[in-house]
């Protein structure tokens, strides 16, 4: 092996592949570059061909790099199911990321930590083959954790049947408040067993990372606006037509990038926005605009009030003045951007996390609130109508807009200087700086 360059201290990200799971192990990666820390962020041959670098400042703080998952070609769709996705993953993932590593310590940048999503347990498998330190870094809420933890270990027997779910540390759960995947396992079974498998080897990694903080979860969010990559193609007409909205005026739409709604739902949507007369900035990616039918998609383009974008820069959009709520499905990097940047939300929940992260966002942290649905399953325009309403005008609109002042506060104190979260990645940089010695030392052993 090549003498390392003096001072620096390499480490290594494999974060689970979908922007949902990129995005916040990509910011924690920026932050650590600016306490002189080398950082890799290892994605798939497949993604890579539709990264979106928005900035060159992405190159100048974390380097990419990138494994096979074995579909090369068409990632997920290719695989065909998902049990085939994971399982050829795992196998080919696990000899690409070997080779990485392998790589990078015969060179002058050897690895010292590899930070994984518990999503891929796999990775720290390999991790400790080499003797490297192991992080886990959780992008999902603690809450949603604790309740998949507490599944892992027998201590709440799935599936549960009768409400309310009890779990200590947590206020009581209604079935509609916890992931789908605890009231019926067999709902997508291989995510079921994706999401227990995290736990398998957990107690093997040495630090474990979480994407809160701590008074938001009591039982750190950077102030940079900026994520420089993206899986889908930016449309950066939506930040000059914010700017000609006036303050709190504007709903911002966006439901992520795996949720996809039927026609039908879709056309309430469109309807309810309409008719609240609020202006709105409606995020629908390209492969989804089929859902909704062109006369509609007409109607909001001709009312002078309504934009439809394919992809935005999403902390940019939270952050711009104009935006008085936030229409969202209430994943976790979307809520708690939200939480950081001070926006009132209307949740419309759909799976995974997401219906637990909406009950704390309506009546634990009581930034927003939770539409409710019909007996097909559908929100109507009406209740869509409602709820805008509620928050943009209502009494308990001014008080939610109260609380998420509160939230933003107390997220801007964690990432300062001395805050909870600071101190976190303070010591993470210091454990690993501690930890180089002994690891290399159990890599020549």
């Amino acid at each position: 092996m090549e003498e390392r360059v003096s001072g620096y201290r390499h480490v290594l990200m494999v974060p689970y592949p979908s922007q949902g799971h990129i995005n916040p192990m990509l910011q924690f990666g920026k932050r650590l570059s600016t306490q002189g820390v080398r950082v890799t962020m290892v994605t798939t041959i497949f993604i890579s061909k539709s990264i979106h670098l928005q900035s060159s400042s992405l190159l100048a703080s974390v380097q990419l790099d990138f494994i096979s998952d074995g579909y090369h070609q068409g990632g997920f769709d290719q695989a065909g199911s998902v049990p085939n996705y994971l399982s050829r993953m795992q196998e080919v993932g696990s000899n690409c990321l070997r080779q990485l590593i392998q790589k990078y310590n015969s060179s002058y940048h050897p690895i010292d930590c590899v930070v994984y999503d518990p999503f891929l347990s796999w990775a720290l498998n390999v991790a400790k083959e080499f003797g490297l330190l192991g992080a886990a870094f959780f992008t999902q809420m603690c809450a949603v954790n604790y309740i998949y933890y507490n599944v892992y270990h027998g201590l709440l027997k799935v599936p549960i049947s009768s409400p309310p779910v009890s779990i200590p540390g947590l206020p009581l759960l209604d079935l509609k408040d916890t992931p789908p995947f605890v009231y019926d396992p067999c709902f997508y079974p291989a995510y079921f067993h994706l999401l227990m498998n995290q736990f398998s080897n957990i107690h093997k990694a040495d630090i474990l990372l979480v994407n809160s903080f701590y008074k938001l979860e009591d039982q750190a969010v950077p102030n940079d606006t900026e994520n420089v990559l993206n899986l889908f193609e930016l449309d950066s007409s939506a930040i000059s037509w914010l700017k000609e909205k006036p303050a709190g005026s504007v709903i911002y739409v966006s439901f992520g990038s795996m949720v996809c709604f039927s026609s039908e739902q879709m056309e309430e949507i469109a309807l309810g926005l309409l008719a609240t007369g609020f202006n709105f900035l409606w995020v629908i990616p390209d492969v989804e605009r089929k859902n909704l039918a062109k006369e509609m998609g007409n109607e909001i383009r001709g009312c002078g009030r309504g934009l439809i974008v394919n992809w935005i820069t999403q902390m940019e959009v939270l952050s711009n003045e104009a935006v008085g709520c936030f229409f969202t499905h209430c994943g976790w990097n979307s809520t708690l951007e939200a939480l950081c940047l001070g926006v009132p939300m209307v949740a419309l929940p759909q799976w995974t996390d997401q219906p637990t992260n909406a009950k704390f966002v309506e009546d634990v942290w009581k930034v927003g609130i939770r539409v409710k649905v019909n007996e097909k399953g559908i929100v109507t325009r009406e209740e869509i109508e409602k709820c805008m309403r509620v928050v943009m005008e209502k009494e308990l609109g001014r008080e939610i807009r109260n609380n998420t002042k509160k939230w933003k506060e107390l997220a801007l104190e964690a990432v300062s200087e001395g805050g909870t979260s600071d101190h976190n990645i303070n010591e993470f940089v210091n454990n690993l700086k501690a930890g180089f010695g002994l690891a290399r030392d159990k890599e020549t052993t």
